[in-house]
């Protein structure tokens, strides 16, 4: 599909990549550690996908929860494919923080924390995470 954001981009940093799927760092100060799923073939829907293909990339989702909940230690981690503005298979892997913008409200809800800033010790241990993404995702 020519139109596709995700079919004409590759969405921003790809940490991981392979035939099926790439991994993306999304550069959001307020959501550090903020992963996106991508699947590489244009598809709408997940009941598009084979079942073992949702299951090869719902794995992948479940390691990326595991590597954030490790790496940053977060208060929760938000999962979600929505696809209504990009209509193509992808899952948003969110780590939250009790004192995020946020927080406990949705990414996109009301404002909870307006002067939240992350912590020096976050930001350090998402570079940390940012450079080495691909070898703790083999590892899993």
């Amino acid at each position: 599909m020519s139109e596709c954001f995700f079919c004409q981009n590759s969405g921003g940093e790809v940490l991981y990549s392979c035939d099926a799927y790439r991994i993306i760092w999304i550069d959001d100060q307020d959501y550090l550690g903020y992963l996106r799923v991508v699947l590489n073939r244009h598809l709408k829907e997940l009941t598009d996908l084979s079942f073992d293909e949702n299951i090869n990339l719902y794995q992948a989702v479940i390691k990326c929860e595991q590597i954030l909940r490790q790496a940053l230690s977060p208060e929760k981690i938000n999962i979600a494919s929505f696809g209504n503005v990009t209509p193509h298979v992808h899952w948003h892997v969110i780590p939250r923080f009790i004192d995020d913008k946020h927080f406990p409200n949705p990414t996109w809800g009301e404002i909870t924390h307006p002067d939240y800033q992350p912590s020096s010790e976050l930001i350090s241990a998402a570079a940390i995470l940012r450079n080495n993404f691909k070898t703790l995702f083999l590892v899993l």
